[in-house]
């Protein structure tokens, strides 16, 4: 091996050692992500105390689990329990993604003029989600919500019956890049763009993959 060689193989060495806090303080201070991965199951996440788990989980693994975490998410009434709207159950904020960039300053800021986009909507990773045009295409995110962030009325299902469904049901679904087909109208929605649906009933794995998705879920720090 050459002087020259000897020289910069350490030098390239350090500059990676040296760069490891800074990633790392830098996902301390993330309180919102799009989870790289879901569950598995589909829209059946173990319910709303499952999917905060698959949240906190994936902080953990990327440095943020101090915070407490929960995943965007709203439950219908049913079986006597009364309706969860995702909008109460996330904190006040405000909200920044793993690059430090601000998403929404607090909940009424969440539902109105956010910056949540491709760009924005990024994993506890720091990555990009794929969106509408890549392959695979991965913008559909779970929310099983309304565009205020409530819990859907009546008898139509919107939550894989309250997220412990795999088969049967439909989940309402957000856009995490606010893209798609123009014959959409709700296809800028980041938390209410359309309902899940397919073959194996609407809430599988392969059903949410046909239309865009994974099974994956925003997550917020409430702390």
């Amino acid at each position: 091996m050459s002087i020259l060689a000897r020289v910069i193989v350490p030098a390239g060495v350090a500059l990676a050692v040296f760069a490891s806090p800074a990633v790392r303080a830098q996902s301390a201070d993330m309180t919102f992500f799009v989870t790289s991965s879901g569950p598995g199951k589909g829209a059946d996440l173990g319910g709303l105390d499952g999917a905060d788990a698959q949240c906190q989980k994936l902080a953990q693994s990327a440095g943020a689990g101090t915070r407490s975490w929960r995943a965007y998410l709203s439950t219908q009434a049913a079986d006597g329990k009364p309706a969860v709207n995702a909008r109460d159950r996330i904190g006040k904020g405000p909200w920044q993604n793993a690059k430090g960039a601000t998403v929404a300053k607090d909940v009424a800021d969440l539902h109105g003029a956010n910056k949540i986009n491709k760009e924005t909507a990024l994993t506890e990773k720091g990555e990009i989600v794929n969106g509408y045009g890549d392959q695979p295409n991965r913008h559909d995110i779970l929310t099983g919500s309304q565009p205020d962030g409530t819990a859907f009325v009546g008898s139509d299902d919107r939550t894989c019956k309250n997220w412990t469904s795999s088969t049967q049901g439909a989940a309402m679904l957000g856009h995490s890049d606010i893209n798609g087909p123009a014959t959409n109208p709700t296809v800028k929605s980041w938390n209410s763009a359309h309902p899940s649906r397919g073959p194996d009933g609407g809430c599988s794995q392969a059903d949410l993959k046909s239309t865009g998705g994974d099974g994956l879920l925003y997550c917020f720090a409430v702390n």
